[in-house]
């Protein structure tokens, strides 16, 4: 197990020392996170890093007085499957100079914040990796996976005849003072039925609505526009640029839906065919929905709906309380399966029994007896959410059977619904 650490404590590796900043730190701290995502020519926004800043959060390593490496986390509510929440340690801006790789900073970056997190009794920790041959040796594993589509409007002709609408709902474009007030409501209410998804804080609605504008990012106003019911609530919202280009005298524009919530199916179904139906627009690009979502079986052309090339894994996880975290979620069968978990850094290793009853609520706890799979950290990460599936990692070489048919069984169990996705950048 990682062991508990001071946030005020300073590690030095190979000569860069490794601490938490200051708040008077924090402009310069920003100027290094530039610099490590290759944006050496954007300017800072020490408000909004001071706003984010928390005592033991935001970490540097440091060479010298010079800053060439940075990470930061927060706590934040992960959905998990089943409609519970728990606290995920959620890891950003983790950058180090290409000056300074393979030093071993970002391990005591990283070592850091788990045991920081494992202290303070997160279950899990969460990171969006930008190259996938980071964190598997940190204990990650992909957990959740991005599904757009990209419509040629020529080819279909909108929605099939006969989806289910709602009658006396209406939708109205909002202002981007009501996209931040509306959609936070809305969102709260969403996010508890999506496995996978993530708290937005009021940070988060203020950058996408340009209350907060951050240099080096480019705002444009986007159209909003909510759905209400019969009686006024709001059900769903989407918010969408265009790219208004003519070919000639032909309109050939691109709508890019950016955010689209929806509470039920009818509400989606008026939602896209508001989208659908914008004038000059030629095609549609859905930067993000669930993997689950039916919007190309809603089509009258399923097949002008085709994968969007950015498809790819997007949050990563892995356990820190292995318990707490299996004993949050609900299960898809009854039964009981047994898992020997290696992880080099200790927070999940060991042997666990999840024990599922008929009504689909479990529990996990530490056993002796024989184990049913054998897997790392990384691959336990991946079918937390039940995004990933046992017989899939087991024809990979990424589990392994110790009796036969296990993976099957733990499938069942470990069958969700929905598979797990947020539409939320952190």
């Amino acid at each position: 197990m990682g062991k508990s650490i001071d946030d005020t404590a300073v590690d030095t590796v190979n000569g860069v020392q490794v601490r938490a900043v200051s708040v008077d730190e924090v402009e310069e701290w920003n100027r290094a996170l530039n610099f490590g995502f290759l944006r050496p020519h954007a300017g800072v926004a020490p408000d909004l890093r001071r706003r984010q800043w928390q005592p033991g959060r935001m970490v540097a390593g440091f060479d010298g007085e010079r800053q060439i490496a940075t990470f930061r986390s927060f706590d934040v509510e992960l959905t998990v499957p089943g409609g519970a929440v728990v606290t995920a340690d959620a890891i950003t801006n983790v950058t180090v100079s290409s000056t300074h790789r393979r030093r071993g900073v970002l391990s005591a970056m990283m070592r850091r914040d788990l045991a920081s997190a494992a202290e303070r009794g997160c279950a899990v920790a969460i990171l969006a990796a930008a190259e996938y041959n980071i964190y598997g040796r940190f204990g990650f594993g992909p957990a959740t996976w991005g599904s757009g589509w990209r419509i040629d409007l020529g080819r279909t002709s909108g929605l099939r005849e006969g989806l289910p609408g709602v009658p006396g709902g209406r939708i109205d474009f909002v202002t981007l003072a009501e996209q931040r007030e509306l959609g936070a409501e809305l969102y709260d209410r969403w996010r508890l039925t999506q496995p996978g998804a993530i708290a937005r804080d009021g940070i988060w609605w203020e950058r996408n609505t340009n209350v907060i504008q951050v240099p080096g990012d480019s705002f444009k106003e986007p159209f909003a526009a909510v759905h209400r019911d019969a009686d006024g609530g709001v059900t769903g919202m989407v918010v969408y640029r265009i790219d208004n280009k003519w070919e000639g005298a032909l309109p050939a524009g691109t709508l890019t839906v950016h955010d689209f919530l929806a509470l039920d199916l009818p509400t989606a179904v008026e939602l896209w065919r508001l989208v659908l139906s914008v004038d000059w627009v030629r095609k549609v690009v859905v930067q993000g929905v669930s993997p689950d979502d039916p919007l190309p079986l809603l089509l009258q052309d399923p097949r002008a709906a085709v994968p969007d090339e950015a498809n790819a894994d997007l949050m990563w996880l892995r356990l820190l309380d292995v318990g707490a975290a299996f004993g949050a979620r609900t299960y898809g069968a009854a039964g009981r399966v047994v898992l020997e978990v290696e992880d080099r850094l200790g927070y999940a290793s060991g042997r666990f029994a999840i024990e599922v009853a008929e009504d689909g609520t479990g529990r996990c706890t530490r056993t002796t007896d024989d184990a049913d799979l054998a897997l790392g950290a990384g691959a336990l990460g991946s079918l937390y959410l039940g995004s990933e599936t046992a017989p899939r990692l087991a024809a990979a070489g990424l589990l392994t059977e110790l009796r036969p048919g296990a993976a099957a069984a733990a499938d069942l169990l470990l069958r969700t619904p929905l598979r797990a996705w947020t539409p939320t950048e952190f």
